[in-house]
C-alpha cells in the first residue's frame, strides 16, 4: 500500500489533495450555499488572467457571432458562475447522499432507455460536456442501481485519477477508459447501457473535420460505427440546470435511421443536436475546452496566443 501511495504524496500533488479535502469538507453545506459560493468563485475566475478565460472568450467568438460584444462579455461571465457552480455540483455528485440527489434532481425519458434495451443490444446514451456533466451522471448510476456503464477521459493527473476511478467504479458497473472500445463492445453486446460524451477535441484514428456551429472541428466519428457493429441503439441524454436550482435530465427517444452509411454525416447530425441544447442553456456548455483544434496545420489556430505589441 505504502508503494503506492507514496508516489502521490509528492509535492506537485499537494494542490489536487487540498483541493479534494476542501470539496470534500464543504459537500455537506445546503445548495443554496453552494449556488452562492459557485458563482462567487466564477465570477473572480473571469477576471483573472487565465487560459480559460482566453479559450472560452474565443470559442464564443466562433459560435455566437450574432451576438455584440457586450452581450458575448456577459455570457462569458455566467459561463465562468456556471463553472463555478460546476464545481460544488461535482461535489455533490461524488459525495452527496442517494435522498440529497433525488431531492435536486428529475429524470426524464427513462422510459426511452427501457425500451430501447428491450431490443437486446445495449444502448448508447450519448451525451456532451456541459458543467453539470457529473450531476448528470451521478443521477444515472442511482436510478439506473449500479447498472450503468461509463465511458470517461482518463487525466493525466495521477491523483484525481485514482480517486476518479475509484469514485466511478464504486458506482457504475464499469468504468470504462476512453480508449478500451473491447469493454465497450462487451457491455453492449450484453445489452447494458453505455454513457459517454464524444464531443471534444479528437484527433486520433477515426477523427473527421465535422461541423460545429458551422466551423469544422475535429471530432469523433466512431459512434456510428460502433451502433452499426454492435446494433446498440443510440439516445442523446443531456442535463441543464434549472432557475429553481434544481436539475433537468432527459433521455431522448432513439435516434432512427442511426446509424446511416456516413460516420461523419452521423457525427454532424448529433453535433446538430448538442447545438439545440447550448442555445437552450448557453452559460452551461464547457466553453473553456479548445474545441475547433485542426487535425492538420491547414486550419486555422484560433487559440494561438497573442503576442504583445
Amino acid at each position: 500500500m505504502k508503494k503506492t501511495l507514496t508516489p502521490l504524496l509528492r509535492p506537485r500533488y499537494w494542490p489536487t489533495w487540498l483541493a479534494i479535502g476542501a470539496l470534500r469538507a464543504l459537500q455537506p453545506l445546503p445548495h443554496a450555499v453552494h449556488v452562492f459560493l459557485g458563482r462567487a468563485l466564477g465570477g473572480l475566475a473571469v477576471r483573472l488572467p487565465l487560459p480559460f478565460v482566453r479559450i472560452a472568450r474565443t470559442n464564443l467568438g466562433i459560435c455566437m457571432p450574432e451576438l455584440l460584444e457586450p452581450q458575448r462579455e456577459a455570457l462569458l461571465k455566467e459561463h465562468f458562475k456556471s463553472l463555478g457552480l460546476g464545481i460544488f455540483e461535482t461535489a455533490t455528485a461524488w459525495w452527496g447522499s442517494k435522498r440529497r440527489i433525488a431531492r435536486l434532481t428529475q429524470l426524464e425519458g427513462l422510459e426511452h432507455l427501457r425500451a430501447a434495451l428491450e431490443r437486446g443490444r445495449g444502448a448508447i446514451l450519448l451525451s456532451a460536456h456541459f458543467t453539470t456533466l457529473e450531476i448528470g451522471g451521478r443521477v444515472l448510476c442511482d436510478r439506473l442501481s449500479g447498472e450503468i456503464n461509463i465511458m470517461y477521459r482518463p487525466t493525466n493527473n495521477a491523483v484525481l485519477e485514482r480517486f476518479l476511478a475509484r469514485n466511478r467504479s464504486n458506482r457504475t458497473k464499469r468504468a470504462i477508459p476512453r480508449d478500451d472500445i473491447r469493454t465497450l463492445i462487451t457491455a453492449l453486446k450484453a445489452n447494458e447501457p453505455v454513457w459517454y460524451a464524444p464531443d471534444q477535441a479528437y484527433r486520433k484514428k477515426g477523427a473527421e473535420m465535422v461541423p460545429f456551429f458551422g466551423i469544422p472541428a475535429a471530432t469523433n466519428t466512431a459512434t456510428s460505427r460502433l451502433a452499426r457493429m454492435t446494433g446498440a441503439a443510440v439516445l442523446p441524454y443531456f442535463q441543464e440546470r434549472m432557475l429553481d436550482g434544481r436539475y433537468r435530465m432527459v433521455i431522448y427517444p432513439m435516434l432512427e435511421n442511426f446509424p446511416s452509411d456516413d460516420p461523419a454525416a452521423d457525427a454532424r447530425r448529433f453535433n446538430e443536436l448538442i447545438e439545440a441544447q447550448v442555445r437552450r442553456v448557453p452559460d452551461q456548455y464547457l466553453w473553456i475546452h479548445r474545441r475547433f483544434k485542426g487535425l492538420t496545420a491547414d486550419y486555422p489556430d484560433y487559440y494561438k496566443r497573442k503576442r504583445a505589441s
